[in-house]
């Protein structure tokens, strides 16, 4: 048997029976009812707030994937784990990105969840998309793979770069498309996307940012699905493990968004990642490198990256007396709160 047949057959190969397809639709539209219903209100959550969600979104993520280990077994079990901790830690640049999007557009904290919500709905049905076209390419064209590893590994030594600041350039450029087409006003009307400005509809701010939201998320999951396929090509592993990891996205913001200062090392760390899942993925048609050893891998990488970041936090907060994360980014401001309009106004 030639070495690229073992390769290919060393990924799971599952028949996911309908129910399932089901059992994950379903538990994924309960929680994201759950999710509206307790932000019905517009306010700012508290750190403590933040903490427990993420801790909550957590695990439901682990714990889907116990189901996935008793349905499907450990091999399955194991590529969920690889595609959702790298899903999670790729995600934490979404959120210093978001941090800065907010800032620069003056978006008010207590109206940030609203506009995460819908922004990460649309990120669902889109990496779903992404998914399926990914995995039909790689069924039918194993060379793809060699192009899907080539760029995770330049995406990879791109982000040593620090490229938050890119991807919010490129984001914000969608911003100007955006008022081409649509009339935006400079007020905000609560917490509508549309209202009307002389008797003609338009979109507020809030609009303008989710559309931002919306533009960074495609840039993000050009990067992620790849990175997420080179771990597993089972399609319903890929797709369970990016929407847990991505669902717990709006928690993880309102706990890290104001920590990026903190965790110096945590690109590096992430270009680290995908450099690692692109040399994997490049040479997976002739070599496969066990699941549990990518595992390893990336857990090492992050866990390395979070110790020393925290270390050099410390050290710097002895030396000044303060630490980095005081001069760090803000959630969002509420400078456009005296010039927000009232309902009724």
């Amino acid at each position: 048997m030639s070495s690229s047949i073992l390769a290919a057959e060393s990924f799971v190969d599952l028949d996911v029976p309908v129910w399932a397809w089901v059992f994950l639709a379903a538990t994924i539209a309960t929680m994201l009812a759950v999710d509206l219903f307790r932000h019905r209100d517009d306010h700012a959550p508290s750190p403590k707030e933040a903490l427990t969600e993420t801790a909550v979104w957590i695990a439901c993520g682990l714990g889907f994937s116990v189901f996935v280990a008793i349905q499907f077994g450990g091999g399955a079990f194991g590529e969920y784990i690889s595609g959702y901790l790298i899903e999670k830690s790729l995600s934490v640049d979404n959120v210093f990105v978001w941090s800065m999007l907010f800032t620069s557009m003056a978006i008010p904290l207590k109206y940030q969840h609203r506009v995460l919500f819908w922004g990460i709905f649309g990120a669902l049905a889109l990496r779903a998309a992404f998914v399926i076209l990914g995995s039909a390419l790689i069924t039918q064209f194993w060379w793809v793979l060699l192009i899907f590893g080539v760029f995770l590994i330049y995406t990879g030594v791109k982000i040593f770069r620090h490229r938050n600041e890119d991807e919010a350039r490129e984001a914000t450029a969608g911003l100007s498309l955006l008022r081409r087409f649509v009339p935006v006003t400079d007020e905000l009307d609560g917490h509508k996307f549309f209202t009307k400005q002389n008797a003609k509809r338009a979109a507020t701010p809030l609009f303008a940012a989710l559309v931002v939201v919306e533009a960074t998320d495609i840039i993000f999951a050009v990067d992620s699905v790849p990175a997420i396929l080179a771990v597993s090509h089972e399609s319903f592993i890929v797709l369970s493990s990016n929407a847990f990891a991505i669902l717990g996205l709006r928690a993880m913001y309102f706990l890290l968004a104001n920590a990026k200062e903190k965790f110096v090392y945590l690109s590096h760390a992430l270009g680290g990642i995908l450099v690692f899942v692109g040399i994997k993925m490049t040479i997976s048609h002739w070599v496969h490198v066990n699941t549990y050893l990518s595992l390893a891998v990336i857990v090492g990488m992050l866990a390395a990256a979070i110790a020393l970041s925290l270390r050099r936090a410390g050290g710097l907060e002895v030396a000044g007396g303060g630490g980095p994360g005081d001069a760090g980014m803000e959630l969002g401001v509420d400078r456009l709160g005296d010039r927000v309009r009232q309902p009724g106004e």
